[in-house]
């Protein structure tokens, strides 16, 4: 677990917010009494406690933010990220623990949080200000700032129970940066609006931190988190796993996810491996017709079969998830019912959307084989897998070597899948691993 949480702020700069052992309880009831009758039944056996569950959104979470400093929240859904964010701006209550807060705050939590239905956008503006503490003065002076960075100056006037969840969201961006907040808390919100939108928010955010407003941004976007903020907080099931540096912080957390999926697929590969689809050969000799083999993605005359494909890893464990460069083997397990002379083996690797990547086997790599007999093995190693971020499907193969024997054909059977979780490229199909240089003119 990554930590950088610090006791006190010895540097001089000012705290603006600060959480000391924050925690924060929720009671979920499970199921209501669907009648008076079944609450008094239920009261009178001493029963009403029974479907209560006890949540902790937060536990036990400190931290501080400095001001000025723009900091990420990262987590899975449910993790306690908007928690908090309720927390600093007094939405919600602590269960424990002490918070501190140094400014006014703007906060962008949830759609349509703070306005009314029935009252018109430009009524909403005057609500939503006077609950920041704005004067109507002060808020008259910038409804057309808020009016026009919102882009609904036709729709101003309508009530907001017939606005879209995109014109909540420019409704609710613009009050919020238009109050000049000390703070400025940002949740998922910015994902419901258009690109273009997006954008100019987006833009904003960067001239409020130029002006030194802090923020905390809330989002799933990791891309956009390491681009706005220097430091994250990752929190897991309502605990802080990881504060620091934002790129620290996100490739621990794309570990951690890494680790999860494989986990998952681990378990997944395990329930599908006594379901392994019957060669031609044993599906004629179970009574069979061998058509329908095709369907099951694989076929061949079963004379040599690939009786086992794994992907693996430097450490030679089997693994379903990969990161951009690791080392990455395939391995083969094959049996031969009899003596295969000069046999092929192959692969083949698909894109999730179907982009053949490349179709290596032994022969085009010159390693040719006399014969095979019994059960032996062969592997495909990459030192540095190129591949960049996806799904990728594999296909694997035994066939003679003029190509006329198909002896055994597994079609994108196998699954596995490639992850950035550290620095480095993350857009295209491969990574080149190519080195920039830089040199500086003589006389500049």
């Amino acid at each position: 677990m990554l930590s950088n949480q610090r006791e006190g702020c010895d540097n001089g700069l000012k705290t603006a917010i600060r959480f000391q052992n924050v925690s924060k309880k929720f009671i979920l009831q499970q199921e209501r009494a669907r009648s008076f009758q079944e609450l008094v039944l239920g009261l009178f056996r001493g029963r009403q406690d029974d479907n209560r569950e006890v949540v902790w959104a937060l536990r036990d979470g400190s931290f501080e933010i400095e001001a000025g400093e723009t900091v990420g929240f990262i987590g899975a859904n449910g993790a306690g990220k908007s928690t908090i964010l309720k927390l600093i701006s007094r939405v919600l209550e602590p269960t424990a623990g002490k918070i501190a807060v140094d400014g006014r705050v703007g906060a962008l939590l949830e759609l349509g949080a703070g306005f009314h239905p029935d009252l018109t956008g430009r009524e909403n503006i005057y609500l939503n200000g006077s609950i920041l503490g704005l004067s109507r003065a002060d808020i008259r002076r910038q409804m057309d700032a808020i009016v026009a960075f919102s882009e609904l100056e036709r729709f101003i006037d309508a009530q907001v129970k017939h606005y879209s969840s995109g014109m909540y969201m420019r409704l609710g961006f613009s009050v919020a940066v238009h109050t000049d907040p000390d703070v400025l808390l940002v949740d998922e919100v910015l994902a419901v609006g258009d690109q273009n939108f997006q954008h100019k928010c987006l833009e904003r955010i960067v001239q409020m931190q130029k002006r030194g407003v802090t923020i905390c941004f809330v989002s799933h976007d990791l891309a956009t988190v390491r681009r706005l903020c220097s430091r994250a907080i990752w929190l897991d099931d309502g605990i802080i796993y990881a504060y620091g540096d934002v790129a620290d912080v996100a490739a621990a957390y794309l570990r951690h996810l890494a680790a999860e999926e494989e986990a998952r697929m681990a378990v997944d590969s395990s329930a599908a491996a006594g379901e392994e689809p019957q060669t031609a050969a044993e599906e004629e000799a179970a009574g069979g017709e061998p058509e329908a083999v095709e369907v099951k993605h694989r076929w061949g005359t079963g004379e040599l079969e690939v009786i086992d494909v794994a992907c693996i890893d430097g450490k030679g464990q089997e693994r379903h998830i990969f990161g951009v460069g690791e080392p990455w083997t395939v391995r083969l397990r094959y049996r031969a019912h009899r003596r295969i002379a000069e046999p092929v083996f192959g692969l083949a690797v698909h894109r999730d959307d179907d982009l053949h990547v490349c179709g290596p086997n032994t022969h085009f790599a010159g390693l040719d084989l006399p014969f095979v007999e019994g059960e032996g093995e062969v592997r495909y190693h990459v030192p540095q897998l190129p591949l960049m971020e996806g799904t990728y499907l594999l296909s694997v193969s035994a066939h003679n070597q003029a190509d006329t024997a198909m002896f055994d054909f597994h079609d994108r059977l196998y699954t596995f899948k490639v992850r950035q979780v550290g620095k480095g490229e993350r857009y295209g199909l491969v990574s080149l691993r190519g080195e920039w240089e830089w040199k500086e003119q003589d006389g500049q």
